[in-house]
């Protein structure tokens, strides 16, 4: 599978529901089980959390330094954040679920979107790194 945007996430921007740099948006991690389907719209949806233990603490942790630059040259806009680490961590996971955090209950909790590593992904005992791709975390491109 790909990096998945969620459906709602569209729907939520357009709305002003998520505001990807004023928000607190968060990435959690997820085991090879959850099954991620683009109908997903809020936190509670989402299932197999890696557990918190081994460095990780439930509901994961929040981007740094977002920022939402736009590009005239390419007609874009790029979302992007610091990269995410746990140090010290053990860790396996095999995608990352970003989400605006309301600070209420996982079902008001509005999903954005998930990456998929492409394979089980694993620290022991180290650091487990997000890189975030070099074009951003996302991409709003004209005509598109």
């Amino acid at each position: 599978m790909a990096d998945l945007i969620y459906n709602s996430f569209f729907v939520d921007v357009a709305g002003a529901d998520v505001d990807l740099v004023a928000d607190t948006i968060k990435v959690m991690l997820c085991t090879s089980t959850y099954a991620p389907l683009d109908t997903h719209n809020r936190r509670d949806d989402v299932t197999n959390e890696v557990a918190a233990t081994g460095g990780y603490t439930a509901g994961g942790a929040t981007l740094a330094n977002k920022t939402l630059t736009q590009d005239d040259t390419n007609d874009l806009a790029k979302w992007d954040a610091d990269d995410v680490t746990w140090s010290t961590s053990t860790i396996t996971a095999r995608y990352a679920v970003l989400y605006k955090a309301t600070g209420g209950a996982a079902s008001t909790d509005p999903l954005i979107k998930v990456v998929d590593f492409g394979s089980n992904q694993s620290s022991v005992g180290a650091a487990f790194t997000i890189q975030w791709h070099a074009d951003g975390i996302l991409q709003f491109k004209n005509g598109t």
